[in-house]
């Protein structure tokens, strides 16, 4: 995996009260047509030839999440989640790619890791996920979370 510098987001939609900001990736200066949630790029890595994993923000002071999208080029967005959670913030730094697995800090003091994996897999809602992740309901995932703390 390595961290793609070609990628760039336009916003489509606004945040408003209800809903996060939703913006259009673009593939070296090229429209997608793929919407992705947020509206602040703040890291993007290629997974395989078509595959990419996108983080993004919305800009919100004191109440700041994180937005993970596994985005193929040929399907769109194939998995995605969120991690923060109501009053709490937090700063997405020190992002670092490591064969499958993307490793950065974001909140609660930890090292969170992110491993890719090259077809879905089976997981627990609720209880496979550490604190903080909320995802859409389904019993399949690409994305495996885990923190360590730092």
């Amino acid at each position: 995996m390595q961290q793609l510098s070609t990628l760039s987001l336009v916003e489509h939609f606004g945040q408003t009260e209800f809903s996060q900001a939703r913006s259009e990736i673009y593939f070296n200066g090229r429209s997608s047509g793929i919407l992705v949630s947020g509206k602040i790029l703040e890291a993007a890595f290629s997974t395989d030839d078509d595959r990419c994993l996108i983080f993004t923000t919305d800009d919100i002071l004191f109440e700041e999440s994180l937005t993970i999208a596994l985005v193929s080029r040929e399907q769109g967005v194939i998995d995605i989640a969120h991690v923060g959670g109501e009053y709490v913030s937090g700063v997405f730094k020190n992002a670092v790619s490591e064969g499958d697995v993307v490793h950065f800090q974001f909140i609660d003091g930890v090292r969170w890791t992110i491993k890719i994996s090259s077809t879905p897999h089976f997981r627990i809602p609720f209880l496979s996920d550490p604190r903080g992740v909320q995802r859409p309901s389904g019993l399949k995932t690409y994305m495996t979370f885990s923190t360590v703390p730092l």
